[in-house]
């Protein structure tokens, strides 16, 4: 899981070399002088950068999600207003704890600072003279990690900021024997797509030993009751990405879990200068489009959204009728992440002679730019049944209308390339 191209984590080589590939061509020119408006100067257009439609996903490399007007709203009130910062974060975290039915919560700047301020916590809980120690003094610190092997990924740097090591294990017997007097706290990867143990498991086995868990559910919304199954299932500390499903700023992120973790996450965080978080700040604004973006999302159903996606990938589908041999079908992962409807194409590359990849570059070089997934001729990966002869348009991301342009697009493409 840690090196697919399609994991929801995977995406930033792919992405910067998408970007080379790219270049300077899909850049508009900047205008002598760019016209203002009440949302202020499009600086995008001032820097020569290229608006993009994505019908990829949440990708940080593709900025991840849009925020919503409720939450756009929100940042720009917060932005007009100093307050005491401490103030805001406890009183976020009471509000989002009440929300998202848990004992605490914190805004953090992403869920990788999740991780990491998690990861201190579990280490200084019982001795807060630990905070400014990690990660360089660790003497008398407890420092492992179990986690399964099939859970290791590139955000273990996340952990290893705080000078964690890992211990891996692969069978439940391996698990129960892990345990010793070094043992900090476990790691879940909750979108692994391996592993012989399951979450139940996890917990109890970490709980006899007095252990606490941690779960990385960054991109694992929807469905929406994610934002608290896993606290209620034991998990002690969860963490999510802000700026994915949930659609708050991407440089936003929360940690939720027991009260007393909570606390001492908040102690080796900015803005206390001498703790492993200092550098992941989060501003006044953050924290409240962050609460903006929980209201938000809550305000949502699950089959609300799953019906305006199916919508979106059918309209897509039906534009593309007219392309010889293309099967369209929508596909759910079967994963827990992006567990939402994505728009597979097929079809006989001796009638339509152009493969998915080089669709996939057409549309990224033509104005506007679109991102298609990056499952896009490629193998199975983040549950979907991919291969090098499919197209995957996700639609989740897309502004109104845009599904009409990917539609546009991918009809000249491949109607170019027909035999």
């Amino acid at each position: 899981m840690q090196d697919s191209l399609a994991s929801r984590r995977g995406f930033l080589s792919w992405g910067n070399r998408a970007v080379a590939a790219a270049g300077l061509a899909s850049r508009p020119l900047v205008a002598a002088s760019s016209r203002q408006d009440n949302e202020g100067e499009d600086y995008y257009e001032k820097l020569g950068v290229a608006k993009i439609i994505n019908a990829a996903g949440t990708y940080t490399a593709l900025t991840a999600s849009t925020m919503p007007p409720s939450v756009r709203a929100a940042v720009a009130r917060a932005a007009k207003h100093p307050v005491r910062l401490a103030e805001l974060q406890t009183a976020a975290g009471v509000y989002l704890a009440r929300q998202l039915r848990c004992e605490a919560a914190m805004v953090t700047s992403g869920a990788a600072s999740s991780l990491t301020l998690g990861t201190a916590a579990c280490m200084s809980v019982a001795n807060r003279a630990a905070v400014h120690k990690i990660p360089t003094d660790l003497e008398g610190l407890k420092t492992e990690v179990i986690v399964q092997k099939a859970h290791r990924y590139d955000y273990d740097h996340a952990m290893r900021n705080c000078g964690a090591r890992f211990v891996e294990v692969e069978t439940l017997a391996e698990y129960e024997a892990a345990f010793n007097d070094r043992t900090v706290m476990t790691n879940y990867f909750n979108a692994a797509e391996a592993g012989q143990i399951g979450r139940e498991d996890w917990i109890r086995v970490a709980h006899s030993h007095n252990v606490p868990c941690f779960n990385d559910a960054a991109a694992d919304v929807p469905p929406i009751s994610n934002l608290w199954n896993y606290t209620k299932m034991g998990f002690d500390l969860v963490a999510f990405s802000g700026g994915k499903g949930m659609r708050g700023p991407q440089n936003a992120g929360l940690l939720l879990g027991r009260k007393d973790l909570i606390a001492a996450a908040v102690l080796n965080s900015s803005p206390r200068s001498d703790t492993v978080g200092r550098g992941m700040k989060v501003a006044k604004e953050q924290i409240v489009g962050m609460v903006a973006a929980v209201d938000w999302f809550l305000s949502q159903t699950d089959a609300g959204m799953e019906a305006d996606f199916r919508k979106r990938a059918e309209r897509i589908a039906a534009q593309l009728k007219t392309v010889p041999t293309l099967e369209a079908k929508i596909v759910i992962p079967n994963v827990a992440a992006n567990v939402v409807p994505h728009l597979l194409l097929r079809y006989d590359q001796g009638r339509v002679k152009i493969s998915p990849l080089d669709v996939a570059a057409e549309l990224r070089r033509g104005t506007p730019s679109i991102e298609l997934h990056p499952g896009t001729g490629h193998k199975p990966a983040a549950g979907l049944p991919t291969d090098e002869s499919t197209i995957v348009v996700g639609v989740w991301m897309l502004e109104p209308g845009e599904e009409a342009i990917v539609a546009r697009r991918l009809r000249e493409v491949l109607t170019k390339a027909v035999a």
